[in-house]
């Protein structure tokens, strides 16, 4: 009996892997067709490839006045909430556009930056500002910590955000900033990770 694989074992493997893969896309993206389309009218969308991050589902609806908005998802988030059951995914997806139309007009995807100064800029003056601002907001009366840090594991930096006031376990979370900013520009409150992050520690440590 031979155990030995052959290149085209591995070639029809990976051609089989890719074609299922391409499969799983198109039915996410079918499904999120199916849940915004139960809120919006008029919804288009786009696949698009983040080298980090894989697929990213980009939909675009109009609002009563014909003003476009859109926003990403990510592939796993997606793919989560879909087996969540359709009911949540829908108003989960549909959330993001009900906020985003509170801009009036209409809220298109942020131009990429052209450079890595433009990129740095972007970081320094918008997105480090807001994630700061939104953690202070959201507990005005408690001691927060937040601001960068650099992360050996990931090799890189990341937003570190915590309670000091929490001595005895963990009492920080982290995001990776390349995260925080892909966020960004998906039309996508990078904040969010950062809230989602301190109510859990609160809740491990039943401070609500």
């Amino acid at each position: 009996m031979n155990n030995e694989t052959t290149n085209e074992e591995i070639q029809d493997n990976s051609e089989e892997e890719a074609k299922q893969f391409a499969e799983l896309v198109k039915a996410v993206q079918h499904n999120g067709f199916v849940a915004l389309r139960q809120h919006f009218e008029d919804v288009q969308g786009q696949v698009l490839n983040q080298e980090l991050y894989g697929p990213v589902f980009v939909y675009k609806v109009k609002d009563e006045s014909g003003s476009d908005y859109v926003c990403g998802f990510f592939l796993r988030e997606l793919i989560a909430n879909f087996q969540a059951g359709n009911e949540e995914a829908t108003e989960w997806m549909a959330s993001f556009f009900y906020e985003l139309m509170k801009t009036e007009g209409g809220k298109p995807l942020p131009q990429p930056p052209a450079s890595e100064d433009d990129a740095k800029a972007l970081i320094d003056k918008v997105l480090i500002p807001h994630c700061i601002k939104s953690v202070e907001d959201e507990f005005p009366e408690e001691k927060v910590h937040a601001g960068l840090a650099w992360n050996e594991e990931l090799k890189g930096p990341v937003f570190e955000t915590g309670f000091p006031a929490i001595s005895d376990g963990n009492n920080v979370c982290a995001f990776s900033l390349h995260l925080l900013y892909t966020h960004l520009l998906i039309n996508r409150d990078p904040a969010e990770l950062l809230l989602r992050g301190l109510y859990k520690i609160r809740e491990e440590h039943g401070m609500d």
